[in-house]
């Protein structure tokens, strides 16, 4: 079919809905819409944003080529590749897109945990505020994760088992240089740690600052693949940051620590003491999604 009777197919079907039928229309355009739309947000960032550009690039080619440029007998053995390519398509993207895929599924299948009281909550944020604060005095590098709803077992079965009440004198032990637990990160899980020297999954991409190591890069990746708080301070200028869903915000104060985490926490307790709606913003350059 040439080129222009496709466009006067595609304007006679547009003039031919009825007035009643107009509002239907616009609320399914509305919802393709939303969809790509935070398909797009979602994996703006990741190893998918890239492949989903070369694909669309492909396929664009591949339309003008095909659709737009041949005849109507020109192209038969590309035309038939074409139009069963969605077939190989779909499939390609499930393998393509597994880690964002998992990603995705484990944020709807999100389910309440962190359900304790808002006094034992402030005590595990006081603790970890008074261990930071040291070592960041001290360079001493850190990375700890607090799970929230999104579940850390198959991360901690990587890591040294502890299951013990988080204290600041414990956290400082662990990650004192030339302990047998100070590399990778702690797991929290309420009020106890429940893990040591467990490895966190790097983020991918390379829009991230030339300031940011492996620890900061960690950090970013398990909050990208779950909701867990994670803070990081840094061994070579004792900087403290925090990474929550692949965004990072760095040169916390402990006060500032403090009512970060108490904001987190309360997402999944609701209001509670210690908690609070502010929010430090992300330095331009140093937010990851």
């Amino acid at each position: 079919m040439p080129t222009f009777e496709r466009f006067t197919e595609l304007s006679r079907r547009l003039h031919g809905y009825a007035a009643h039928e107009w509002p239907e229309v616009l609320v399914e355009l509305a919802i393709i819409w939303a969809v790509v739309y935070f398909i797009v947000r979602f994996l703006r960032g990741t190893r998918g944003a890239r492949v989903i550009k070369g694909l669309g690039l492909i396929l664009l080619f591949a339309t003008l080529v095909i659709q737009v440029l041949g005849r109507e007998s020109a192209f038969e053995r590309l035309k038939y590749l074409y139009s069963n390519a969605l077939t190989f398509i779909t499939l390609a993207m499930v393998i393509v897109f597994q880690p964002e895929l998992r990603r995705a599924l484990t944020r709807l299948g999100e389910a309440s945990l962190f359900r304790q009281g808002g006094v034992r909550t402030q005590r595990v944020i006081d603790q970890i505020a008074e261990a930071v604060a040291y070592m960041s005095k001290n360079k001493i590098g850190a990375l700890i994760a607090l799970e929230r709803q999104v579940g850390l077992g198959g991360l901690t079965d990587t890591g040294t088992k502890l299951d013990a009440a988080v204290t600041a004198e414990l956290l400082s032990t662990i990650f004192w240089p030339g302990s047998a637990l100070h590399d990778m990160g702690v797991v929290i899980h309420g009020d106890r740690v429940v893990a040591a020297a467990v490895q966190f999954p790097l983020a991918e991409g390379e829009h991230f600052s030339t300031e940011l190591g492996s620890r900061h890069r960690s950090a970013i990746g398990l909050s990208q693949e779950t909701d867990a708080l994670v803070v990081i301070v840094s061994e070579e200028t004792g900087t403290i940051s925090l990474a929550e869903r692949g965004q990072m915000v760095r040169h916390l104060t402990i006060d500032q620590l403090r009512k970060e985490l108490g904001r987190g926490l309360a997402k999944a307790t609701g209001p509670q003491t210690g908690g609070t709606d502010e929010h430090h913003e992300a330095e331009p350059g140093e937010a990851t999604v």
